[in-house]
């Protein structure tokens, strides 16, 4: 695991239990983020984002972490079996830090934290789900790294482990990932499931990511997925029928609305 020494910018690798205390960004990615290589070359301190490198570890300074882990430079993502391992271990290296810094770059100064969760489009990504749930802590920054406040218990998400995988599938039915393969990638750590990233299957990653979960457990709400205005639906995105199984997360939202009557 590569981490970023926050006095020093520099990357280091560590590996098993030698893995010291980090803290972990969590933001909506630009269109060009400082890369692995960028970073290791120099270059990356010439871009716009290294910004958020810069902020990011400075805070965590100010927290007293020595290291931080932020997915756009600590992953060689032209090494497919090192993006893969970092896929499969995403949620996993979220719930292991001691803070998650939750930058949201669309919240500006003086709007408070409810007023974020309503407009800021951290809360539309599919990824930023298992960042929201998986660290124990969660402290959100608007667009200067001004604390406006750190994660409650959101209702909806208090028994998130303990979640029947109908209701876990409602909380990503609305949310967007750039690549369709992401649908299901992004939910990996939610269901404790791994799998080799296949850039290039579309959807049937997600069928793959529910045949995986049938695998692992007896829960039959993963066939608890509504049809209404499904022939709309396809009509309009072209989606292939998929018999038992759902071919989007967005077909159990309907779980989620029902819940919440």
């Amino acid at each position: 695991m590569r981490l970023i020494n926050t006095p020093t910018l520099a990357l280091e690798t560590f590996n098993g239990k030698a893995v010291p205390k980090y803290a972990i960004p969590s933001h909506r990615w630009n269109d060009v983020e400082v890369s692995f290589q960028d970073l290791q070359d120099g270059t990356g301190r010439n871009m716009t984002s290294y910004s958020k490198i810069q902020s990011c570890c400075a805070q965590a300074q100010l927290d007293g972490w020595q290291y931080a882990w932020i997915n756009s430079c600590c992953i060689d993502k032209t090494s497919s079996a090192e993006l893969s391992e970092a896929i499969n271990s995403m949620y996993s290296w979220y719930k292991a830090s001691h803070v998650c810094y939750a930058y949201l770059a669309d919240v500006h100064r003086g709007e408070t934290l409810s007023h974020g969760l309503r407009k800021s489009q951290w809360f539309t990504r599919g990824w930023t789900l298992q960042e929201l749930l998986a660290p124990r802590s969660v402290v959100f920054f608007d667009n200067d790294w001004a604390d406006i406040g750190s994660k409650l218990r959101i209702d909806d998400f208090v028994n998130f482990e303990t979640a029947c995988v109908a209701k876990k599938m409602s909380w990503a039915a609305k949310r967007k990932t750039t690549r369709i393969e992401n649908e299901a990638y992004c939910l990996l750590g939610l269901f404790d499931v791994n799998m080799p990233p296949l850039y290039g299957e579309g959807r049937k990653a997600f069928m793959r990511l529910q045949l995986e979960i049938l695998k692992k457990s007896d829960d039959e709400s993963i066939f608890v997925w509504h049809d209404e205005f499904l022939e709309e639906l396809f009509e309009c995105i072209r989606l292939p029928l998929s018999g038992l199984l759902a071919s989007t997360p967005v077909f159990f939202f309907s779980i989620r609305e029902e819940s919440d009557r």
